[in-house]
Formats: structure tokens, sequence, C-alpha cells
């Protein structure tokens, strides 16, 4: 039985690992070297000019503002989607009163819920950018519209003109677009754990709030982990709705820039595309950062049940 394992092992993982290789590990490997280039991104013509990019990048008050957004988003997208996602799925699977058969069960219509909150997954984030386009259109746009028939036309917004609520708007987008696939994880994860569980504590007299964060937290922290990195990078990126929905984009007076579409401007408006590699090279340092950050800070001992 042990002859041959490893070349067998070697057989099947060989096809896999060169795929991973080239699609993967080659671009990585690729932008790191470009980045220490002068390649404009046009032509096969580059010089090697060192670490000239990266002292432009530390010196580049715009490649720092769009840090700064970024930050912004990674700290409030994930929080509020996965937040919204645990309330609604814990609503569509515990919250509901008793009934006969069970003393635990979602609201009433949780299957309707589901469907009704996941729809967003079902468009394209260029389909859900262009509709809040126009919802925000200050002359047109649902919003405002709804503002001025109900009499408050004093709360009226240029809702993407104003620098001070744009990137607030593309939060709320983002946020919008994923929480529904959330609900659905959260529900799956929240199905499997048993209902006895939550009897008992009932039992004890423990109440909604205290289940939650007393049973249905701490068994579901491994998916709550695994979904704040995902809709971190999530955050990082950010470029679609700063391409389709701002002005400039990336704007009003670059309050919506973000590193993504920095690299956007740098490769194709510019024709610098070394040091739009440099860019994304930060970007991959800052996302590894904050996977290992949050796999750090968020490591508990594993619960089985």
């Amino acid at each position: 039985m042990q002859h041959g394992k490893y070349r067998f092992i070697a057989g099947f993982l060989a096809l896999p690992v060169i795929l991973y290789a080239v699609f993967v590990i080659s671009p990585f490997v690729q932008a790191i070297y470009y980045s220490f280039t002068d390649w404009t991104g046009l032509s096969s013509d580059y010089k090697m000019v060192g670490f000239k990019n990266y002292n432009w990048l530390l010196h580049d008050d715009l490649f720092w503002k769009a840090v700064g957004h970024n930050v912004v988003l990674l700290l409030v997208v994930p929080l509020v989607t996965l937040g919204l996602g645990l309330f609604f799925a814990f609503m569509l699977n515990v919250g509901g009163r008793g009934r006969k058969n069970s003393a635990i069960s979602g609201v009433s219509g949780s299957s309707l819920y589901k469907v009704i909150y996941f729809f967003p997954q079902v468009l394209s984030i260029a389909i859900v950018a262009l509709l809040f386009q126009f919802t925000y259109n200050p002359r047109n746009g649902a919003i405002n519209a709804f503002l001025g028939g109900i009499g408050l036309d004093s709360l009226q917004q240029g809702w993407l003109s104003d620098p001070k609520l744009a990137l607030w708007c593309l939060m709320a987008v983002m946020v919008w677009s994923n929480v529904g696939f959330y609900v659905v994880l959260f529900s799956a994860g929240m199905s499997s754990i048993p209902r006895d569980f939550y009897e008992a504590a009932l039992l004890d007299g423990a109440n909604r709030i205290k289940t939650f964060f007393k049973i249905t937290l701490p068994l579901l922290w491994d998916t709550v982990q695994t979904g704040w990195i995902y809709m971190g990078i999530i955050a990082l990126d950010a470029f679609a709705v700063v391409q389709i929905m701002t002005v400039g984009p990336g704007g009003p007076a670059d309050s919506t820039q973000v590193m993504g579409y920095y690299v956007y401007t740098k490769t194709f408006h510019d024709g610098q595309a070394g040091r739009a590699t440099t860019i994304g090279v930060a970007m991959l340092i800052v996302t590894l950062i904050f996977a290992v950050i949050v796999t750090r800070l968020g490591r508990r001992e594993r619960l089985e049940y």
C-alpha cells in the first residue's frame, strides 16, 4: 500500500500547483518586479529605477488620502455588513415566537425573507452601482424625490457631489449589496446549531440577547472571522462603485479616491504602470496585514457540537 504513495499524491497535486503558480503566484511576482521599473504599460521598453517608485509612493499625498479612505471603508463596511447579517439571520432562525412543535423558531415568513435579502447578490456590482447612482441623483433621484414628497426639502442633498457625504453613500451601497449573502451564510450556520442549546438556555431564563452572545456568536465565530476577512478585501478594493458612481471618478475633490482606482488611474490615464504596480504591492501588503490581524485577534478555542 505504501509503494508509490508519494508519486501518486504528486501526480494529483502537480496540475493544481502548476495552475496556481502560473495564474496566482506569477502575477504577484511580476507586479513586484515591475514596481522597480519605469514601465509605461504601453511598450516593452523599460529600465530599472530601484526604489524610486516606492520613494515617490511614500511622499505622494493622494496615495495617503486614498489609504485613509480605504481604512475608513475597512473599519465601517465589514462591521456594519456582518452586524446586520448576524442580526437578520438570528431573527430569521431564532428570533421568532415559539410554536407548537418547537420552542425556538424564526420569524413568520423567514424563507421568503431569505430570498429577498439574497436578491442583491444576483445583480452584478456594476448594475447595483448604476441603480444607486440614479437613486442618489439630486434632481430626479428617488431619495430626494421621497424627501420632497413628505415635505423634508431641507434634507435634500447632492449626495455624490458633497465631499462630506460621497464616501458614506458608497459605503451604504457596499453594505446593501453584500449583507444578503451573509444573511444566508449565517442562517446556514445557525440552522446546524442544535435546538437543544437554545431550549436549555430558555429554560434557564436566558433572553434572546443573551442566547445570541453566549450560544450563537461563539458557535459561528469561525464563519464570522472568515466573512470579516472577505469583506475587508472588498472594502480595500471598492473600485467598481468608485469608477461608476462618483464624480471624476474619485471625487469630488478626491473625497472617494481609493487605492484600487488609483492603480487604474496611474496605469491607463497617466501611463505609469511601474508606479501603478507599486500601489498594487502596497495593497497586497495592507491586505496581508489586515488578514493576519483579524486572524490573530479573532483566535478562539474551537467549539464543537
